[in-house]
């Protein structure tokens, strides 16, 4: 499970550090292999480890194929998704049309979100997470509802 935040730079290339929390829990599992896939509401990345992205998929595979929410699902975060490995000294190469949709050009900010990461524009992310005081009032109230 990942958890935490790490701000690293985005280098000319596109390449972007792994934090090493993150890294030592991708290289200790069998396959090393990461999916890197648009958020669809958030200018956000995606980033699985391949065995929770085949998981993942997976289920999505069992939604009914005529479904038309489920066919534009798949077209917009499963057709979209680039299977990538680090680099030797860790680094994440970002694909760069992931980095257009994530607006990641300087600083980026890793999010641990449990099975997954959130790879986020230092900018974006600080967007994200601002909250008026009725948003955060809203936001204590659903989770008090789920008894959180």
């Amino acid at each position: 499970m990942f958890r935490g935040q790490f701000t690293h730079s985005v280098d000319a290339k596109g390449r972007i550090s792994l934090p090493v929390r993150f890294r030592d829990q991708l290289t200790g599992a069998s396959d090393p292999r990461i999916v890197v896939t648009p958020a669809i509401f958030d200018a956000c990345l995606h980033v699985y480890p391949i065995q929770a992205w085949e998981e993942f998929e997976a289920k999505v595979n069992a939604l009914p194929s005529l479904d038309r929410h489920a066919v534009r699902f798949r077209r917009l975060y499963v057709s979209a998704a680039v299977e990538c490995e680090l680099d030797g000294a860790g680094r994440l190469l970002v694909p760069q049309e992931l980095r257009a949709h994530a607006k990641l050009d300087k600083d980026a900010l890793w999010a641990g979100m449990g099975p997954k990461l959130e790879l986020w524009s230092k900018p974006e992310w600080d967007r994200a997470i601002a909250m008026t005081p009725e948003e955060a009032e809203a936001l204590r109230t659903a989770m008090e509802q789920v008894r959180l």
